[in-house]
């Protein structure tokens, strides 16, 4: 019986060395066979990253987390996105007990009212879920890029997530959001229409504002709180153990 390789952070971060955005996500897919996972909210980023992936055939399943909060704007592009690739897009819902406790118990805003309630309600509609999905996976695609925010700055494009015990691959990381834009121009990939209207990052429509000349590129979301807590949970660092 051949025994299953195992790879350190540093091993697979030089087998992905050199390599271009397609080729990386083929040799992931192909270290890891059924075993990698692309979480999309089907914004500019994540679309990029869809049709990398649809278009060049690479093995890797697509999933988004469906909050029950999003804009219509948001489902359009799901449907546009499925028809253009003949695809089907995994969806995940969030526990519906959990959330009518919280509505019951809270409102239906209980998240403007505190961090800890705004923390509360993202980690039920979207955390709760995402862990669901990543469940048995290996390596978790993402659309994160250094530009999005001062914490993301210094994240790796390779990285190992001890939260969810799993590499976390950020094809993305080094891009610019001119250069994100001008491949969805370049290749017709369909995109969120908030975009055009000042949305740059696009979650829950009660958690979401378009952005005015000069914002930073999270001032969108949680706009009512402090800027350093502006994460919802999904892309924690916890590093317990770094294989």
């Amino acid at each position: 019986m051949i025994a299953e390789p195992t790879y350190s952070l540093e091993g697979l971060t030089g087998q992905l060395s050199g390599l271009n955005n397609i080729e990386a996500l083929q040799t992931l897919a192909g270290l890891f066979p059924g075993e990698v996972i692309f979480s999309t909210s089907l914004g500019y980023e994540d679309q990029v990253i869809t049709d990398l992936i649809l278009s060049n055939n690479i093995p890797i399943k697509i999933f988004t987390l469906d909050t029950g909060r999003m804009f219509s704007e948001t489902y359009s592009v799901w449907k546009k996105t499925n028809d253009r690739y003949a695809t089907k897009i995994e969806t995940y819902f969030p526990n519906a007990d959990a959330v009518e406790k919280l509505q019951t118990t809270k409102g239906p805003y209980s998240f403007y009212d505190s961090v800890e309630n705004r923390k509360e309600c993202c980690g039920i509609r979207k955390v709760e879920p995402l862990n669901r999905a990543l469940a048995g996976h290996k390596i978790w695609i993402t659309g994160i890029r250094a530009e999005q925010s001062a914490n993301r700055q210094s994240m790796p494009q390779l990285e190992w997530d001890g939260a969810h015990t799993l590499f976390k691959f950020h094809p993305l990381m080094d891009w610019t959001f001119d250069e994100v834009t001008q491949y969805i121009k370049d290749n017709n990939v369909p995109y969120n229409p908030l975009h055009d209207r000042g949305f740059v990052s696009i979650g829950c429509q009660p958690c979401t504002r378009a952005i005015q000349p000069g914002e930073d590129f999270r001032a969108g979301r949680w706009w009512w709180e402090d800027n350093s807590k502006k994460e919802c949970g999904l892309h924690s660092h916890e590093e317990t153990f770094k294989p």
